[in-house]
């Protein structure tokens, strides 16, 4: 009998997907109409971070490392050949992360310093199992995934000081985001085209997508000059010009994917959409920098359409393949992903009243909600609970 099925803890510590994909989407569900109502003056947070701070940090730092770290306890396994972390390390390290979120609401009562500290420790951890992992299993080549963790720790502790020494962490939000749209760019621009290419494959089509080649290199270099561009000087008309640029090099690198034939495999076309925000965020960060639109568009374009969209295709996607079921969405998993993309564009039309006494702001928090409510619905069950014994045949796979 092997040390996995020897494992009779709780299932949700059974495989680092699982307590991470759930804490992520159960803290999607909650944060946000937390933050509407704190936007519309309704609650105050005791929080070391000004309201604006707290929100994009928790979205990024919470939500967004939550789920890089349900992703690479589930990759890295499958690198190194070595069992997944189970049973107590995936519990403490998840305590870990939920100290953070409590810290950053302001439920410890420690100043900024302790906030920092606490708030520090999960990726800190998170890179220490990893590197164990890798490490033991001489798995060397893939040391290389400590960097995107090591540069996500290290733009959350310059988050902390820059809002402790200037009153507000206004370049550090853009750093958090554009790092998260980076990540997105490279793995994205590897798992998208890769998983459209089998799924083609396997119904005999002949216009694949384009492997990597150096369009893709030069495209993240242009993306990646853009966003360094966004933080630095947001407001600037070089800001406007690389991001214009940007956007333009990522709609042809998407093109290339061959999108347009996956029409009939909703989990593929999430992955397609989900990437395509990455294009209109730029536009909405050129639209910013010009004075056309709210500098917020941008951001909340990156945020809730590219990280948000891409973070859920994926979590649906290894929960369905992980716990031993088709690679099929369903229309719950559907309708899920489609409100997150609504809530992209409401967001986007920022402040303008949409209804009678409700604006673009309300109703994208309305919208959000309802996508991660319906999400905890249906995978909530799967991520918590043990595999089904075995997959069924998988005539519809996507």
């Amino acid at each position: 009998m092997s040390a996995r099925t020897k494992y009779s803890g709780p299932a949700l510590f059974s495989y680092g997907f699982r307590p991470f994909f759930l804490s992520a989407t159960l803290f999607a569900l909650l944060v946000v109409p937390v933050w509407w109502l704190v936007w519309r003056g309704d609650v105050v947070l005791s929080s070391t971070f000004s309201p604006t701070d707290w929100h994009i940090h928790e979205m990024v730092f919470g939500y967004g490392a939550a789920v890089i770290a349900g992703f690479l306890f589930t990759a890295v396994p499958n690198w190194t050949g070595r069992l997944p972390a189970q049973g107590w390390p995936l519990a403490a390290l998840l305590a870990i992360w939920i100290a953070g979120r409590l810290a950053l609401a302001g439920a410890t009562g420690l100043g900024p310093i302790g906030v920092a500290a606490i708030d520090q420790l999960f990726l800190v951890a998170v890179a220490g199992m990893i590197a164990r992992e890798i490490i033991a299993g001489k798995n060397w080549r893939n040391l290389k995934v400590l960097i995107p963790v090591t540069l996500l720790w290290l733009a959350n502790l310059a988050f902390h000081i820059e809002a402790m020494m200037q009153g507000g962490a206004d370049v550090s939000r853009r750093a958090g985001i554009a790092l998260l749209i980076f990540l997105i760019m490279l793995i994205g621009g590897r798992v998208v085209p890769s998983f459209t290419r089998n799924w083609l494959v396997k119904r005999g089509a002949t216009a694949l997508p384009v492997p990597f080649n150096r369009f893709d290199g030069l495209t993240l270099l242009v993306s990646v000059l853009a966003l360094l561009i966004w933080v630095a000087a947001p407001f600037s008309i070089v800001n406007a010009a690389s991001a214009s640029a940007a956007a333009g090099v990522q709609v042809i690198r998407l093109l290339r994917w061959q999108g347009m034939a996956t029409w009939r495999s909703p989990l593929l076309v999430m992955l397609h959409v989900a990437y395509l925000l990455i294009p209109a965020g730029f536009l909405g960060i050129a639209g910013g920098a010009l004075g056309i639109v709210s500098p917020a568009v941008g951001a909340h374009l990156f945020g809730i359409g590219a990280v948000g969209g891409m973070t859920v295709a994926v979590m649906m996607r290894a929960t369905l393949g992980h716990t031993g079921r088709d690679l099929v969405a369903g229309p719950m998993l559907t309708i899920a992903f489609a409100l997150l993309m609504v809530s992209a564009v409401l967001r986007a039309a920022d402040g303008t009243a949409l209804l009678s006494g409700v604006n673009g702001v309300g109703l994208s928090a309305v919208c959000w909600t309802a996508a991660f409510a319906v999400l905890v619905l249906r995978i909530g069950p799967w991520l918590a609970t043990p595999n089904v014994s075995r997959r069924k045949p998988s005539g519809g796979a996507q």
